[in-house]
């Protein structure tokens, strides 16, 4: 009886851990964000993308050289500064 109950608990926070990430990868293969990361210096950030409007908070995910991905709010100052410099990038 305590194995059963010590393989639920490792099951309930191996569950845990894997829907606390910053980026969710759903069925669809979407990537949706639960959560923003804070300021990201922007000579590290290469490349971006919008989630899907079917994900319940709209956000940017920015890609670092490292391969890195950080949700971000569109909604922030820094953010929208970043965005326009990337964009000016691939001009």
């Amino acid at each position: 009886m305590k194995t059963l109950t010590a393989l639920l608990l490792l099951g309930l926070l191996c569950s845990l851990h894997m829907t606390s990430a910053d980026v969710i990868k759903l069925e669809t293969s979407t990537d949706c964000c639960l959560k923003f990361s804070p300021r990201i210096p922007l000579q590290q950030v290469v490349s971006l993308r919008t989630t899907s409007s079917s994900c319940p908070r709209k956000a940017l995910i920015f890609t670092t050289k490292k391969g890195n991905t950080f949700c971000v709010d569109p909604s922030k100052a820094w953010v929208q500064s970043h965005v326009t410099k990337i964009e000016s990038r691939r001009q």
